[in-house]
This record gives C-alpha cells, sequence and structure tokens, in this order.
C-alpha cells in the first residue's frame, strides 16, 4: 500500500445507484466503475487505496491529489460513470435503461443517487477503521 499523506486526507466515499436498483451486480457494469478509477489513477489525480463493489452502491478509500478538487473529480467519476451505463444499457437495447428515466429539468436519466457521501478521514484510527469496512463488505 503507497504511504498515506495526511496533510491531503484521504476521504470515505459512498455512492448508491438510483433507489438502490442492483445494476452494478453484472460484471460489464462493475467494470465501468473500474475502468474510470484505472483512468483518474492513471491521470494522477487519485490515489486508491480500496473499494468495494456491491449490487447498487461502491465504497472506496481514495485521495484526491494536490492540485486537483474533490468535487471536481468526483463530478467528473460520476457522470463519466452514468454515461457509459446509459451508452451500455442503449447499446444492448436493455429495457432496464427505463428504470432510469427521470423528470427533471437538467437530465433525462439518472443512475447515482443525488449527493454522494465523502467522508475525510483524519486519522490513520478512522482510515483503518473504514478500511476494515470495506473488506468485511460482500462483494
Amino acid at each position: 500500500m503507497a504511504a498515506i499523506n495526511f496533510d491531503y486526507h484521504p476521504q470515505f466515499f459512498t455512492a448508491t445507484i438510483l433507489e438502490w436498483k442492483p445494476l452494478l451486480k453484472a460484471d460489464e457494469f462493475k467494470n465501468i466503475i473500474v475502468d474510470s478509477l484505472l483512468f483518474l489513477k492513471k491521470e494522477k489525480s487519485i490515489e486508491i487505496y480500496s473499494f468495494v463493489i456491491m449490487p447498487n452502491h461502491i465504497h472506496l478509500i481514495w485521495q484526491i491529489q494536490d492540485g486537483f478538487k474533490r468535487d471536481n473529480i468526483q463530478m467528473r467519476f460520476l457522470k463519466f460513470t452514468a454515461q457509459q451505463m446509459k451508452f451500455k444499457l442503449t447499446d444492448t437495447n436493455d429495457s432496464r435503461l427505463q428504470d432510469f428515466r427521470v423528470n427533471t429539468s437538467d437530465r433525462e436519466y439518472q443512475f447515482w443517487e443525488r449527493n454522494a457521501l465523502s467522508i475525510d478521514l483524519w486519522s490513520e484510527k478512522v482510515f483503518m477503521q473504514k478500511m476494515e469496512y470495506i473488506h468485511n463488505n460482500p462483494l
């Protein structure tokens, strides 16, 4: 595991699929999450310490790197993964796409619940508690 720099505060991040629908049960949707995290890591905007993908939500511990803003990284991650989920459902003519249709002025479809949870981890003790929590979640 990479050294943890608590000056930049790792975060425990949770995002939930709209209405807890089990979209992430299929590997093709899990891969969207993993590929997005790998992209952010490759561009050096995040460090990833731990994550788990469950059928309807994800938990991860990541650290936004110096020069990047947490809100921007979270928005990019959620927006990109939602777009890829929509493309996957559209390309395969999957009827589940209609489960994510919303009646809002700013979008036609919504995949993630609004207000994802992000908690700064200020100490190694809390970091390790969250790490253990992630490792004890069912896959």
